[in-house]
């Protein structure tokens, strides 16, 4: 079957523009996985499968993601962190593809936004099922994840509401990197110093589930559920932070001006 070459994939896939994004290119992706990702599409274009079954093939890895973990234990542990890294991989694979076959949509756009969303908050509600230690229907670890889930979504949702505003007021709909700092000194300097320590990516799904695979091997060597269940409370305190924390950097930023 034809299709394109690997330099014609690398080429179109990935322009330089991709690479460069300060804000919407994970740091696995600029280190390995975008190294890796021309390949998959290849495959794909081969295939003939169009970006938008890929964005779906990357939804669905997420939450089987989120699934595996709840089972608990070490295996499942590996089994959630090689789930995220495939959901890495079509991430990149999807809009590589899309740029190759000029077949971009704003459908595509949204699809991928949702599965962002739906794995990021599959990891969190499955590491509660995970440290409640069995598959019940209600526990106070359940409970945690459940509320984790929903503030890290929240998070996502301040960010989005930027674009929405943005375009609301007439304004164009993305923000540029100057727009992303605080108008006051004292934020600005506290804006910098979160983004140095990145405590907000304890709940993103690749910084997680590495989390959670540390997690079970501390669990495996010492007994017990203890690691799983400090993540677990870490990772609802970050996000409980983050929520107010982003909200305010947003609101006394440029991004609204």
């Amino acid at each position: 079957m034809s299709g394109p070459s690997l330099a014609e994939l690398r080429a179109a896939g990935q322009p330089q523009t991709v690479i460069d994004r300060l804000n919407d290119e994970h740091w696995a992706g600029r280190l390995y996985m975008r190294k890796l990702s021309p390949a998959a599409t290849w495959v794909f274009a081969r295939l003939g499968w169009s970006p938008n079954a890929v964005t779906w093939a990357f939804i669905a890895c997420g939450i089987a993601a989120g699934v595996v973990i709840a089972l608990g234990g070490l295996a499942s542990a590996i089994g959630g962190a090689l789930l995220i890294q495939a959901y890495l991989l079509l991430d990149c694979a999807d809009g590589e593809l899309a740029r190759w076959s000029k077949r971009t949509s704003a459908a595509g756009i949204y699809l991928d936004g949702i599965g962002h969303y739906l794995g990021e908050s599959a990891l969190l509600v499955g590491l509660g099922w995970r440290a409640q230690g069995q598959l019940t229907g209600s526990g106070p670890y359940i409970s945690a994840g459940l509320a984790a889930a929903l503030l890290a979504m929240l998070v996502k949702a301040e960010t989005d509401n930027v674009v929405v505003a943005r375009a609301k007021a007439g304004l164009p709909g993305g923000h540029d990197d100057l727009a992303l700092d605080p108008r006051g000194g004292g934020l600005a300097l506290a804006r910098r110093l979160a983004s140095l320590l990145r405590v907000h990516r304890i709940t993103q799904a690749e910084e997680l589930t590495l989390l959670i695979l540390l997690a079970a091997i501390a669990d495996q060597v010492r007994g017990g559920l203890t690691a799983t269940r400090v993540l677990l409370l870490g990772c609802l305190a970050v996000s409980a932070l983050m929520v107010v924390a982003h909200l305010v950097a947003i609101v006394a930023s440029r991004r609204l001006s």
